[in-house]
């Protein structure tokens, strides 16, 4: 068997897949260790938190030594971890049962033998409220074990020889597993909230489901720069997305940004930013699904708080709750584990703008309704009357007047101005997006002729990039080419990108390369009329990932390492985005395009 202190250990966060169904979702080491899972949704307690420094883990692991691979099934979120022994190929394919249940979870495992006899380990150690919670009433019933931890009940189906260990806390399953060559085996564990079926979920059918609900949910998309992994994009904003509609804006909490400085937050919530950011991403290549999730969610925010609305909400609507710490010791390098955020007391103007920009990307397809069209006037009436107040901007820092954030405004007026669809007032939005760009100018305007971040911070900033590419200005006023230099010159690094300086140290050292801002500057390109730099900037960002395809928030570019939390919904929106605007005809990508001698001086 795996020795316990091994299967607890962390890996870095480029080697974890993610299985999602929507309602929640689990990273998978390549010890085929599932060390993250919250029961019964996405902000609820970890169940399996050794990511974290917690107990819990599900591991099913060769028993000879091998070497570690994987891939995802096309159009979805299957994995098949691989592993090559001496003697055998072995693979696992894993799933959580999609659709998701809001109240139970289906994980499944199956261990399959490609070529020779597969052995392997497995060992299940769960423990609700991140490891505080025993596990009781265990009991075998025929082929089936049942338990409970907490209020989480726990049927688990495939593992009818394993052995309960109870000498540690808590107690471990443990079973060695042999597969004939050529054949597979089923283990399915059901974990829920609330008194789980009479009959335990059939592997089988669960599978059935599983891929056909991926085939149904996968539209078709026409490919982009780069069809394979703006697919896989769109599958991972997908298995964020829960039957509200809401998006998660990453599956993880507490994975610092930098190794003990701080900055480990819980981004297990909806941010209504990062909502319509991936909304409009999609909108890029057409009205999908995912499209009327972010308006429907992010219009029902609206219409229920007003000029109110709050940063973040939870999965259902509700409110964040505050930050408070629990029990495991935390990622290694980032301190204790936090739940809750303080986003749940700001005020970020920009989001209504942002909420502008979606739905004018629905209006384009025309996919707003009568309710939807009512909170576009919401958001517009919120900006008229709250332009004026500072507040904490889109990286959540003090309320200042921040520019990003009026420009987005402005952006957002603009846009819902020009499409009828909307039901925007045409005159009076103009108006207020020429007197936002008005007051910018005036407190936001650096003498070199670009934004700065603030009338206090003379600096640039890269989410200055957003406003260009959404149209706060014509694309041809020189402000706009004048910020992207300056983001060019003074915030790119091997063309990633990082967003705004810190203090006098290298940029490497305050933080990561943020891969928002890397794909962003890539549309900027592509909009200014620089198609190599476009190219560059999205190709060295799409690297920034592991082997499943995952990225998180940043990159640390010295050690090519990433950080924070896993996977970020909004770094794959932008990816999906650039590499849709990309193959639009006579861009970059398009198999057409020739670009003009000397039409770009880099």
């Amino acid at each position: 068997m795996v020795a316990d202190s091994v299967l607890r250990q962390p890996h870095v966060l480029r080697e974890y897949a993610f299985l999602a169904d929507g309602e929640r979702g689990a990273l998978v080491g390549p010890r085929g260790d599932i060390s993250w899972l919250c029961v019964p949704g996405w902000d609820s307690d970890a169940i399996f938190h050794a990511l974290v420094g917690g107990p819990g883990v599900y591991a099913v692991t060769p028993v000879d030594r091998y070497v570690w691979g994987g891939h995802y099934d096309e159009g979805g979120l299957i994995w098949n971890s691989r592993w090559v022994t001496s003697s055998a190929v072995i693979e696992c394919r894993e799933a959580l049962a999609f659709p998701g249940d809001p109240h139970r979870a289906v994980l499944l495992r199956r261990i399959r033998a490609l070529q020779g006899d597969a052995e392997v380990d497995v060992e299940l150690a769960p423990s609700a409220r991140f490891g505080s919670a025993s596990l009781t009433d265990i009991r075998r019933t025929g082929e089936i074990w049942e338990a409970r931890s907490a209020g989480i009940r726990l049927r688990w189906s495939g593992a009818a020889r394993a052995v309960v260990c109870e000498e540690g806390a808590p107690p471990v399953w443990r079973l060695r597993l042999r597969v004939p060559a050529g054949q597979h085996h089923d283990l399915v564990l059901e974990m829920s909230d609330r008194e789980l079926p009479d009959e335990p979920a059939d592997a089988e059918k669960c599978w059935t489901a599983t891929e056909f609900t991926w085939q149904r949910e996968m539209p078709a998309l026409a490919g982009g720069a780069a069809p394979r992994d703006t697919a896989h994009a769109y599958a991972v904003m997908r298995g964020m997305t829960g039957r509200t509609g809401g998006m998660v804006a990453a599956a993880t909490t507490s994975l610092p940004e930098r190794a003990e400085q701080g900055g480990n937050y819980d981004y297990r919530y909806v941010w209504i930013r990062d909502q319509c950011i991936a909304g409009q991403a999609v909108a890029a290549a057409g009205p999908h699904p995912l499209l009327d999730d972010a308006v429907r969610f992010t219009a029902e925010r609206l219409l229920a708080d007003g000029p109110k609305l709050t940063p973040a909400y939870t999965m259902t609507g509700g409110q964040v709750p505050p930050m408070s710490d629990v029990a495991p010791q935390g990622y290694p390098g980032g301190g204790s584990a936090l739940v809750g955020n303080r986003v749940r007391d700001q005020f970020q103007l920009d989001v209504f703008g942002e909420s502008l920009l979606l739905f004018a990307a629905a209006a384009r397809h025309d996919r707003l309704t009568e309710d939807h069209r009512r909170a576009v006037g919401i958001a517009v009436e919120a900006i008229a009357a709250q332009h004026d107040r500072p507040d904490a901007g889109i990286w959540e820092l003090d309320d200042e007047h921040w520019t990003h954030s009026k420009l987005a405004c402005a952006a957002g007026l603009r846009a819902v101005a020009a499409t009828k669809a909307s039901g925007a007032d045409i005159a009076s939005c103009t108006a207020l997006a020429d007197r936002l760009v008005a007051e910018a100018a005036t407190v936001g305007l650096h003498p070199t002729g670009r934004w700065q971040r603030s009338p206090r911070h003379p600096e640039v900033d890269a989410a200055l990039l957003l406003p260009l590419v959404r149209g706060a200005l014509a694309i041809e006023d020189p402000r706009n080419r004048a910020t992207f230099d300056a983001v060019r010159r003074e915030l790119s690094t091997d063309y990633y990108v990082y967003r705004y300086r810190r203090d006098a140290r290298p940029l490497e050292e305050s933080e990561g390369a943020f891969l928002l801002c890397g794909f962003a500057m890539a549309m900027a390109a592509d909009e200014l009329g620089l198609p190599v730099t476009a190219a560059r900037y999205f190709e060295r960002n799409r690297a920034a990932c592991g082997t499943p395809g995952l990225f998180a928030e940043e990159f640390d570019v010295n050690q090519r390492q990433l950080r924070g939390n896993l996977p970020q919904a909004f770094v794959h929106a932008l990816l999906f985005e650039a590499s849709n605007r990309a193959a639009r005809p006579g861009r970059w990508a398009d198999p057409g395009f020739e670009s003009p001698a000397g039409k770009e001086q880099s």
